[in-house]
């Protein structure tokens, strides 16, 4: 056991040194383990495993077997699939749970004809983009970061710079083929007789039963997106920007873009980029941002705030990760010299740390201890309220800059899932959405960075009840602070619960708040930030 006192001097240490530990340990260290995960990724494509219907069917055999089980000495299911795979900031107790493998990592079938993907759910972006890209589609929605699974986003949510277009990741999907409690198999359509199952699995986080497969819409591409960089100053000049860019207050606006994102960079500064599908222009000049010795992506949109407007062609695949590097701005808090010219020139081949590394070597009293001293957060909110957000956001985390892409959120009708209808004052006229818009804010906040008191939980409250006072919702692969009931007023349970009765989830699976709230005890340690 190690004293109390030199485990507090080991993490003041470990605090002031950080970038020397990061630089000479993580880097290298992750760079191996990615290493090793792509061998295995390459093992398996060599067919050393078995072929996706004989695991399903394995799938099946493990679950129907835990029914056989005595009641009493049942646990409930989760995935056997490590926690430091996710890329989840919580860590779920899985060692307290009946774990199943669900060891599905194939792309299964591409139907050129009804425009869609069939997908294991192991399968990542990186996988998509690489199968997809060079045969001139792409996904309707693609987050950036190449180790999220497809399986994953939809069970959870995810959302792109084209989801002003084409919604939430999970609009996108248009079947979903799950393992049930019982150890059936079944195909959830919009249309079929398990449409109430379709509409409850996204948000749902693993809680309702094991996908194993889910079809995906996909969209024609070109090989470039032209890129437009706009700076603007004053706050209400760039949020109405965005907002009549990205259809917020008419369903036919003058300029729809394929792609929109904004960078707000301070209160009153923002870069608006604006990007269509491209073939190559020659007079155009094109930027590989992607490239490991390139600046990292947010920092090169920062300096049109000083050189003006520009345009550019970047490669697809390199748009769509143009925020992996940097992991957005984040690994700026752990490197502050990792945009420097030279490093990476040298090492910026090394970057990303890898996400899966990261959570692997978190101790217990790491993951407190990090709790407490930075901030990752998606947050869906309603873009007419955009100003607000932004100034809540500043208030709460001093943190800049912020990400902003704009989403259609529509309004599927009573049981229709977990989101919340948008009310009626947020639609767009003559339309069933509204468009919100995701609010990131990633990083050490302010106060942390000039060692003053900061209670992340008071902080994270105030942000979440801003939220459901406006009808926003969190995205909950990150921490949440909310209780059951303020959960539970934050998104509607209606059909969700309905659907755990009806398949058998209850005394099956977790459910959902279960799933998704931290391990940690976040009221004592506000309580021991607050003193």
């Amino acid at each position: 056991m190690i004293p109390e006192a030199l485990k507090q001097r080991l993490v003041t240490w470990l605090e002031e040194h950080r970038e020397l530990v990061v630089l000479v340990f993580c880097l290298p260290a992750s760079f191996l383990f990615t290493l090793l995960l792509r061998a295995r990724a390459w093992l398996r494509s060599l067919g050393t495993g078995p072929d996706h219907d004989t695991a399903v069917r394995e799938i099946q055999r493990r679950v129907q077997e835990w029914n056989k089980m005595a009641v009493k000495e049942r646990r409930l299911l989760c995935t056997a699939r490590p926690n430091w795979l996710s890329l989840s900031t919580t860590f779920f107790q899985k060692h307290l749970h009946h774990r199943v493998p669900v060891p599905l990592y194939d792309i299964l079938e591409l139907d050129e004809c009804a425009m869609t993907v069939r997908v294991a759910p192991m399968v990542t972006i990186g996988d998509i983009t690489e199968y997809l890209i060079p045969k001139g589609y792409s996904l309707a929605v693609t987050i950036e970061l190449v180790d999220a699974t497809l399986g994953g986003l939809a069970m959870g949510t995810g959302m792109s710079t084209h989801s002003h277009k084409a919604g939430l990741y999970h609009e996108t999907v248009t079947s979903y083929e799950v393992v049930l409690a019982d150890g059936s198999l079944v195909t959830a359509t919009a249309t079929n007789e398990h449409a109430d199952l379709y509409r409850a699995l996204p948000w749902s986080h693993g809680s309702l039963g094991f996908l194993v497969a889910l079809t995906l819409r996909i969209v024609k591409v070109k090989p470039y997106i032209k890129l437009k960089y706009t700076p603007v100053r004053g706050q209400k000049t760039y949020c109405d920007m965005i907002r009549d860019l990205s259809g917020a207050n008419s369903a036919n606006p003058a300029v729809h873009p394929d792609y929109i994102e904004g960078t707000i960079f301070s209160k009153d500064s923002a870069v608006i980029m604006t990007g269509d599908y491209s073939e190559y222009e020659p007079q155009i000049p094109v930027n590989r941002c992607s490239r490991w010795y390139k600046p990292w992506f947010y920092k090169h949109v920062e300096s049109f705030l000083t050189k003006g407007e520009g345009v550019e062609l970047i490669p697809l695949r390199d748009y769509l990760l143009r925020h992996n590097r940097a992991i957005f701005w984040v690994v700026e808090d752990m490197l502050s010299f990792g945009n420097d010219p030279v490093f990476r020139t040298l090492f910026g081949w090394l970057l990303p740390p890898k996400p899966a590394f990261l959570k692997f070597t978190t101790t217990p009293g790491v993951r407190a201890y990090t709790f407490t001293k930075q901030v990752f957060q998606d947050i869906v909110l309603p873009i007419t309220e955009l100003e607000k957000q932004i100034e809540v956001a500043s208030v709460l985390f001093e943190k800049f800059p912020l990400l902003v892409y704009p989403c259609k959120i529509i309004d599927h009708g009573p049981s229709s899932g977990q989101l919340k209808h948008p009310d009626k004052k947020y639609l767009v006229p003559g339309t069933s959405y509204a468009m919100y818009n995701d609010l990131g804010v990633y990083g050490v906040p302010g106060k942390v960075k000039e060692k003053k008191s900061y209670n992340p939980v008071t902080a994270m409250r105030e942000m979440e009840k801003f939220t459901r006072e406006v009808g926003g919702y969190s995205f909950l692969y990150a921490d949440i602070f909310m209780t059951r009931e303020e959960f539970e007023e934050m998104f509607d349970l209606t059909l969700y619960e309905e659907v755990r009765k009806k398949y058998k989830a209850e005394g099956a699976f977790p459910h959902l708040y279960d799933k998704v709230k931290p391990e940690l005890d976040v009221f004592s340690i506000g309580e021991q930030n607050a003193t």
